[in-house]
């Protein structure tokens, strides 16, 4: 078997309160193969954004280790290209800087122009080689997220790491992002880990998502994994007979079993599981159990 490329071991994230501990997430348990695109997905507060700090070097684990490549992680590293819900980017910079600013730093024994040819083309491919030279306020906010996602993938990381990237945005330009990310990461697989609340979002973009259960002390409830062919387009992905089905299974976690702990949850879990089996004998989700 193919060693992990991520190895999460028993995070845990808590914080001190006048009543004790207050625990976030817990004993949280997670390998990554590279060249894997894993989605987080729960309710909002059950944890998914603190397990990504944590892995951004962001938020200082409590108790745990994560590995990345063979080596323990411990704060942020340009080895880690992290998207957030809002691109946080310079305004007094154009979109060409905010990008060339880590470039630069990175990639500091390239030579100018190659450095000026790594932005030009992470710009281009995210469809802002006519608008680089602006400034963010000129920008609308999908374009400042494609400077955004240009920014992280330009630095070459191991590992891309997406906080609800496309959660401020449209429908419709939502939805022109996600093609656009899944594009950008077909042409080098980068190892991702997004979180996202949308269950047709994590269908259409990931290899396997991972359900968390709900807060207080969040922890990995269930991994599904999704074996729709790649390359992807939506249609053909919505069109899949095992769309709807999945879809189902991912929106009954939520609403009946996400706030389940232990042995009742993997009770749950085997109960979903033959109740599936019963109406399509192929349907093999893949369960988490401790």
């Amino acid at each position: 078997m193919t060693h992990p490329y991520v190895e999460l071991s028993k995070l845990t994230k808590s914080y001190p309160t006048p009543k004790g501990p207050a625990v976030i997430v817990r004993d949280f348990d997670l390998e990554i193969q590279r060249g894997e695109f894993i989605t987080l997905i729960g309710h909002s507060g059950c944890g998914k954004s603190t397990v990504l700090s944590m892995l951004a070097g962001l938020s200082e684990l409590t108790t745990g280790a994560m590995i990345l490549a063979g080596k323990e992680v411990r704060g942020a590293g340009p080895d880690r290209g992290v998207v957030f819900q809002s691109p946080s980017l310079l305004p007094w910079l154009t979109a060409y800087e905010n990008v060339a600013l880590g470039v630069n730093q990175v990639f500091y024994t390239a030579t100018k122009l190659e450095r000026q040819q790594i932005v030009e083309y992470y710009l281009a491919i995210v469809g802002l080689a006519d608008a680089m030279h602006k400034k963010p306020a000129e920008l609308s906010q999908g374009m400042r997220q494609r400077v955004g996602i240009a920014r992280a993938f330009a630095l070459s990381p191991k590992m891309l790491l997406l906080d609800e990237p496309f959660g401020m945005l449209d429908s419709l330009t939502r939805y022109e992002l996600q093609q656009v990310l899944i594009e950008l990461w077909r042409r080098d697989k980068r190892t991702a880990l997004m979180v996202t609340h949308d269950v047709d979002e994590a269908l259409f973009l990931s290899d396997r998502i991972v359900m968390m259960t709900n807060g207080p002390a969040a922890e990995v409830g269930d991994i599904l994994e999704v074996k729709f062919p790649r390359p992807r387009e939506r249609q053909a992905v919505m069109a899949h007979p095992d769309y709807y089905r999945l879809r189902e299974h991912l929106i009954t976690f939520l609403e009946e079993r996400s706030h389940l702990k232990g042995e009742a949850r993997v009770a749950s879990q085997k109960a979903a599981a033959a109740a599936l089996a019963v109406s399509d004998p192929a349907f093999e989700p893949q369960f988490i159990s401790r």
